[in-house]
């Protein structure tokens, strides 16, 4: 799956399939595997951070409302991108996958089938604009 996370695009490929297993095969068996956090270079993961963001010593703040907290980290590849509750989101190369991976709580994470479903469930798309929810 290939996805390039755009401030202004907020177009996104569908997650792929998941493989189809034989008939014969276990439906919870099937359900387990399919409940699986993604893994892997091809995978997208997003992470809520409510709190502020220090780069380089300078707080992290979006170019169009001005927010300082309450962050959408997206990761995928060696990639990181910042997203704001107003929809805006940027590329940040100050953050980097071991970054991101530090930050990550593995047993609070909740796995979306679509990073626009994400978006949506942790209300990153735009609804809850200059509001803080944390």
């Amino acid at each position: 799956m290939t996805l390039v996370l755009r401030t202004t695009d907020h177009t996104t490929e569908l997650a792929p399939a998941p493989p189809i297993l034989p008939a014969n095969t276990d439906p919870l068996l099937q359900l387990e595997q399919e409940m699986q956090p993604p893994t892997g270079p091809g995978a997208t993961r997003c992470l809520s951070h409510p709190h502020g963001l220090a780069l380089g010593g300078i707080s992290v703040m979006c170019s169009t409302c001005q927010a300082r907290r309450d962050w959408l980290l997206i990761n995928h590849g060696r990639n990181v991108w910042i997203r704001c509750r107003c929809s805006n989101q940027w590329l940040e190369p100050e953050i980097n996958r071991a970054d991101f991976d530090a930050l990550i709580d593995s047993p609070g994470v909740t796995n979306y089938p679509s990073v626009e479903q994400c978006l949506v469930a942790l209300g990153f798309d735009g609804s809850f604009a200059g509001i803080y929810l944390k």
